[in-house]
């Protein structure tokens, strides 16, 4: 039990231990109104303070927000002052520090008093002090040192706009890349600008300035050079199955033609007359002009001619013939009479053909197709035929005829074999000169022509082994001839005379018509862009379809026109050629090949040349641009056009 006198001194002392927390306390208040810095408020304790620096986590160079804030209220209170007239406070000193450029309670100067053109926007809450700054390189053109070096310099940004520079010098630099860096000059003098004024309380996020791209003197073109004008694509021999043209503008004027305008269309086609169009069409749907030159580009004549089975193509084409309703099949009597009358077409055809009268016409086999050209097309002066493909057994039938012929792809292989061991073996003469003697060539040599094998008997072992028979021999030397059957490499060329004797071995070839299957009994089909005896007149199918196609991320109107049928290198032209005004000089052609016949590009280095023009065949019926065309020499080879694109009346292609 305490005593009453224990109790009292008890209650002192804890009165004067309040009263000197509460005496503690408004120290510490009137400490902090004397700095301006707020601290947490908490209870006192009568104990010496440790050092700033000894305290944990601490940075000399952090600073508490207080502080900072304190210290932008003072210097928006001091550039209000200097800029204003009136007395300063704290109500005139927003207007103030807007019209001197300042951003109140922030540092730096005002975002729109110096605008930017591109980069990052500036963090208003970044400090200098207490973040971290990358370093900046930039490159910097030496008018001094220009020929030789440039100096690439780097700072780092702290307070007082300190920068730590260093050079790196790079020698050997092009007059391409000088030029570079000197049209860079500007654009890194506003990037160092980004850096003046009150940059020290900010942290600009930038990235790095990238070395120049070097380019060639090559590839910078001038100016007031154009690209040239390709008004002619290359004359294309094959024979096309599909046409699909795109354009940006409408193609619907090339179907649905008036009776009218079809009848004019077919009766142009018959006198060859062709009409003159404009180089450029407002509305194409509205001349008449137009789509009967159309319809008159889709003319094509035909023998033998059956509505109710499609005659081309003929190869790989069984299931075209398929249940279909074929009489002469088993009607013998119907077959002699159907080869009849396509013997009188095809007599009637190379009659056209030599008097200049048909440009070119094709024969159409279900293992074969002929192309016979004029003389003056293609750049030769006689008449020529190709055959493609071909087989062993019908070289050797036409060598029994006397048809003489070449194979193009075959010899120029060979030759540029020939010419490859002739260079191999200049090689080896010239390392190993003087070492062979010429007796010794000349006995291996004759071992080659005779085809002898003195080797086995100078290893002697020639009762050991059996000698190949002469068939032997001849198989081997002419198993390159034999592998090229059925294959692009076996294409024949024959000219001049022998063609007239080539159209009398095709009349009696029995090959030419099938004698089982699907197409048994049905002669060849005859095509040709002219009227002939026997012939029909056909039409070419236009069909177009306006369809959207996805640019980029947007859908754009895209206009098709789709051609199907045996499409006659002169119908190609003549449909492109009206294409070129109608759609304003801007469309593109995917072009879908025969492939027998993409090798009849080839032009034989044996044929004898034709000036252009120096051969009149102006009464072949085709229009003169066409005729034009035809009658360069094609450098495609054996390949064949697979795209046509134009583009402001200049053409490309691929092939």
């Amino acid at each position: 039990m305490q005593t009453q006198h224990e109790r009292k001194h008890l209650r002192q002392h804890a009165t004067l231990r309040a009263k000197s927390v509460q005496c503690g306390r408004r120290a510490i208040t009137k400490q902090q109104k004397q700095h301006g810095v707020g601290v947490p408020c908490r209870l006192f304790r009568p104990t010496l303070p440790l050092r700033m620096s000894q305290q944990a986590g601490y940075s000399p160079s952090f600073k508490r927000p207080a502080d900072i804030m304190r210290m932008r209220r003072k210097r928006s209170r001091s550039e209000a002052g200097q800029g204003s007239t009136g007395s300063p406070g704290q109500s005139d000193s927003f207007p103030a520090a807007l019209a001197a450029g300042v951003r109140p309670f922030s540092p730096g100067p005002l975002f729109s008093s110096q605008p930017r053109s591109g980069g990052k926007r500036r963090n208003p809450f970044a400090n200098i002090e207490n973040t971290y700054s990358p370093k900046k390189k930039c490159l910097v053109y030496d008018e001094e040192a220009a020929d030789t070096s440039y100096k690439m310099k780097t700072w780092t940004d702290k307070e007082g706009h300190d920068e730590d520079m260093s050079t790196e010098t790079r020698g050997g630099l092009t007059l391409s890349a000088r030029l570079t860096e000197a049209e860079q000059q500007e654009h890194v003098s506003s990037k160092k600008r980004l850096f003046s004024g009150d940059d020290s309380l900010f942290e600009e996020e930038e990235e790095e300035v990238k070395a120049p791209l070097l380019k060639s003197p090559q590839a910078i073109a001038p100016a007031s050079i154009s690209p040239p004008v390709c008004s002619e694509y290359p004359a294309d021999w094959s024979l096309k199955t599909r046409l699909l043209f795109t354009s940006p503008l409408t193609l619907s004027w090339a179907e649905h033609p008036k009776a009218q305008e079809e009848a004019a269309g077919l009766s142009q086609h018959c006198r060859a007359h062709f009409l003159s169009l404009p180089h450029s069409l407002q509305d194409p749907r509205v001349c008449p002009e137009l789509r009967c030159a159309f319809q008159q580009s889709l003319v094509y004549w035909q023998h033998p001619s059956l509505p109710w089975i499609s005659l081309f193509p003929r190869i790989n084409a069984d299931r075209n013939f398929t249940g279909k309703s074929m009489p002469w099949a088993q009607d013998r009597a119907l077959q002699q009479s159907l080869m009849t009358e396509w013997s009188v077409s095809l007599s009637s055809l190379y009659s056209l053909l030599k008097a200049r009268l048909c440009p070119y016409f094709y024969l159409c086999s279900y293992q074969l197709t002929v192309l016979f050209r004029a003389a003056g097309l293609g750049g030769s002066s006689s008449i020529t035929a190709f055959i493609s493909p071909t087989t062993r057994g019908l070289r050797e039938a036409m060598k029994a005829e006397g048809i003489e012929f070449s194979l193009p792809l075959v010899e120029k292989r060979r030759r540029s074999k020939e010419q490859h061991k002739l260079n191999e073996d200049i090689e080896c003469c010239e390392l190993n000169e003087g070492e062979d003697s010429p007796e010794a060539d000349d006995e291996e040599d004759g071992d080659d022509e005779d085809g002898s094998f003195s080797w086995l008997k100078e290893m002697g072992v020639q009762d050991k082994i059996k000698k190949p028979d002469s068939i032997s021999i001849q198989l081997r030397k002419e198993g390159q001839t034999v592998c090229v059957d059925h294959r692009p490499e076996s294409l024949v060329c024959v000219d001049g005379s022998h063609t007239f004797t080539l159209i009398n071995f095709l009349m009696g070839c029995k090959s030419l018509v099938a004698a089982a299957g699907s197409q048994a009994g049905l002669p060849p089909t005859l095509l040709a862009p002219c009227a002939f005896r026997g012939a029909a007149m056909q039409t070419l199918k236009a069909r177009s379809v306006n369809v959207k196609s996805q640019v980029g991320s947007t859908f754009q109107n895209i206009s098709s026109l789709e051609i199907t049928g045996p499409i006659l290198p002169s119908s190609l032209h003549a449909i492109t050629t009206l294409l070129r005004p109608a759609q304003k000089g801007n469309f593109s052609a995917a072009l879908y090949t025969h492939t027998p016949t993409a090798v009849m590009n080839t032009h034989p280095p044996t044929l004898q040349q034709s000036p252009v023009g120096s051969v009149d065949l102006s009464g072949c019926g085709l229009h003169p641009a066409s005729l034009q065309q035809l009658q360069q020499t094609s450098a495609l080879g054996k390949t064949a056009l697979t795209h046509i694109y134009m583009n402001n009346y200049s053409y490309t292609w691929k092939n």
